[in-house]
């Protein structure tokens, strides 16, 4: 894909935030094989491996998401309409006479 230099930038600072985001699960992935021999690769550790991988992905998509808010306060705040004001209802109340 060709992406301009701005766009490149941007995938830099986001896959920067991803490893870090990712460092601590690399981390026990790391710690899971090495404790593992040969023929305790596939099974249990497949699915503990599997978790370990599934928890890196939701640490990637929250550190993405709060990056994202964090960088939207910074922005200046709309100039959203304010709403019209409505009547006060008279749904219940009693006509006087």
């Amino acid at each position: 894909m060709d992406r301009t230099p701005e766009e490149l930038a941007e995938v830099q600072r986001v896959h920067d935030l991803m490893v870090e985001a990712m460092d601590q699960e690399a981390w026990r992935m790391a710690e899971l094989m090495v404790s593992k021999r040969d023929d305790q690769l596939f099974g249990e550790t497949e699915f503990t491996l599997r978790d370990i991988v599934l928890r890196a992905g939701a640490k990637v998509m929250e550190a993405t998401v709060n990056d994202r808010k964090k960088r939207d306060t910074k922005a200046p705040a709309s100039s959203a309409q304010t709403a019209p004001k409505t009547h006060a209802s008279t749904v219940g109340k009693s006509e006087r006479s």
